[in-house]
């Protein structure tokens, strides 16, 4: 399988079984509503082990492009291959979202909260701070990052790599996933996303374009800051990268506070 149809695989299968557990639990009438939070980081944990399993051996499985450029950050992977690999995330993406929609479109059509069907696809934070979302889906990614190429320094017995990542989802959606729905890889938000703005669901309500930077440059900053510190700090090779890493975190936080300033200013002219 070339490598490019491989990420679109594996991220359309990540997709398929991650929103279709939140959709499971969340959607109204299915009979897991209301099986919780676990329920939902077993779901994620599982998604990506399939996928891996799945495309691993054509791409490496990366189906995230937070993956895809921390590897490039260290040194691992090609820059050449970056954009392709996800674009290819992305769309796979999309097909995913596509499928879960066609499968619980019952259940869509039953919910009458937009908020929930929008919750299937896409993130959102609990409390609203461009800089405190970006802060924490930065430290998820980096730790997804640093914790892969842990696992990739390690020897396991042949074929158990995917679930120990798999682990590792579970193990950051439990602890660290209740702030912003632990986004961690930009297709993962941005491919449903642009699913439920051009998919028919009745009453879906808007797609919160607003927040959809959190998602996207929060794991991407991240993602390459854990690739520059783990070749810095664990592997003592001083990296040009790790420069870049920091600048990168930087100025995403620095937009934050712009973002979070432009939200105040329009709620106050509203409020006038």
């Amino acid at each position: 399988m070339n490598a490019y149809i491989a990420e679109f695989v594996g991220t359309a299968i990540l997709i398929l079984f991650g929103t279709g557990v939140v959709a499971n639990v969340n959607l109204k009438g299915t009979l897991a509503n209301g099986a919780g939070w676990v329920v939902i980081a077993f779901g994620w944990g599982f998604a990506v082990t399939f996928g891996v399993y799945a495309v691993g051996q054509f791409s490496d499985a990366h189906i995230n492009p937070a993956v895809t450029l921390g590897f490039a950050f260290a040194g691992v992977f090609p820059w050449v291959d970056v954009v392709p690999y996800i674009i290819a995330q992305v769309l796979g993406a999309m097909v995913g979202a596509l499928l879960v929609w066609l499968h619980f479109m019952p259940h869509f059509k039953a919910e009458e909260d937009p908020g929930t069907k929008l919750g299937v696809y896409a993130t959102n934070a609990v409390y609203p701070n461009y800089v405190a979302n970006f802060t924490s889906e930065m430290i998820g990614t980096f730790i997804l990052v640093m914790g892969l190429l842990f696992i990739g320094a390690n020897e396991f017995t042949e074929g158990l790599n995917p679930l120990i990542v798999g682990f590792l989802i579970t193990a950051i959606g439990l602890s660290l996933g209740g702030t912003t729905g632990y986004a961690i890889n930009p297709a993962r938000d941005l491919g449903p996303r642009l699913a439920h703005f051009l998919m028919p669901i009745p009453g879906k309500g808007d797609s919160n374009w607003k927040y959809a930077p959190v998602p996207i440059l929060g794991p991407l900053s991240g993602g390459a800051l854990g690739a520059a510190v783990y070749n810095t700090v664990f592997l003592g090779a001083p990296d040009v990268y790790l420069v870049a890493g920091i600048v990168f975190v930087i100025a995403v936080l620095v937009f934050g506070v712009f973002l979070n300033k432009t939200i105040l200013k329009e709620e106050t002219s509203k409020l006038m």
